[in-house]
């Protein structure tokens, strides 16, 4: 097999094989070979590295990544395609490849996933986890979310996901796409689109356009957050209804752990005017309030 993933070479490789690409499975492969290396190169990858890739696909990005760094786990959920990528990739002694959805559930990595991740891990002190994948559309945002509440924090994850979910992880508070998901990403990491592709560098193409993230984590940030899981939970509750009024959104958050009384106090302790709304907060601004409402319901989750 080839390594180079074009348009024709993937059709007449279906042929070959009597398949086609699983809409389920978001399978949509990227054909353009100068952004499947922008990818790898965005990546900064080098032998210290251990990558996780979720969605092999044919295996294209995965040998190109397996020759820069010190080895790659790739996760694919579908069985024609593993044994399409497992041909290519045959001669790569530090690719593991595994068959299975990368997630347990929506909110957890699949524990094998996670092992494999710990075994390259502990080979050397000095490796450091990188996400880089083609993400299917699907599975996306619980995959980069995840991630960075797993066992093994990533330095960096690049990705081509949907522009409409990149716009959303970069927003800036009081634009349309901000919202839970910017504010858990800003909290601990570096954001950025590093490239907007149109739906014809895909086959088959998707019906909206795809980005390329790149979101590298801010250690020194990160740790200022003291209980991540508690303010990932906050903050999601409280932009459910992001155009509501703040208040009423975190009595509706925390009902039956804190009165509207001692709701009042958290937001007059921050001096918010009456019609403030959560999607003006910026990250600095939603910590400070998180704490003040943590120590008033320490034990309240979603």
């Amino acid at each position: 097999m080839s390594s180079r993933q074009t348009k024709t070479f993937l059709m007449e490789r279906f042929r070959e094989v009597g398949i086609q690409p699983a809409t389920r499975h978001g399978q949509n492969f990227l054909i353009d070979l100068n952004l499947q290396q922008l990818i790898v190169d965005a990546a900064d990858l080098s032998s210290s590295d251990v990558v996780l890739e979720v969605g092999t696909g044919t295996g294209a990005l995965t040998a190109l990544m397996a020759k820069r760094a010190g080895a790659v786990i790739t996760v694919e959920i579908d069985g024609h395609l593993f044994e399409l990528a497992s041909e290519l990739l045959l001669d790569f002694e530090n690719v593991t490849m595994l068959k299975h959805d990368a997630l347990k559930n929506k909110n957890q990595f699949d524990s094998r996933v996670l092992e494999a991740i710990g075994r390259e891990l502990d080979k050397d002190n000095e490796r450091r986890l990188k996400l880089v994948a083609n993400l299917p559309y699907n599975v996306a945002t619980p995959v980069l979310s995840n991630l960075l509440s797993s066992p093994y924090v990533p330095h960096s994850l690049v990705a081509t996901i949907q522009k409409e979910l990149g716009d959303r992880i970069v927003a800036k508070p009081g634009t349309k796409d901000y919202g839970a998901l910017s504010v858990w990403m800003q909290c601990q990491a570096d954001t950025e689109i590093v490239r907007i592709m149109p739906p014809s560098v895909f086959w088959p193409p998707p019906k909206v356009e795809s980005a390329i993230v790149r979101i590298v984590v801010n250690k020194d940030r990160r740790s200022q957050v003291p209980d991540l899981r508690y303010f990932h939970q906050f903050v999601k509750a409280i932009f459910i209804h992001r155009r509501k009024f703040l208040r009423a959104n975190v009595v509706a958050a925390m009902k039956q752990h804190l009165t509207k009384e001692e709701v009042d106090a958290v937001l007059a302790e921050m001096e918010f005017a009456p019609d403030t709304r959560t999607e003006q907060l910026d990250v600095d601004t939603l910590l400070r309030l998180t704490e003040l409402v943590r120590v008033r319901a320490p034990d309240w989750t979603l």
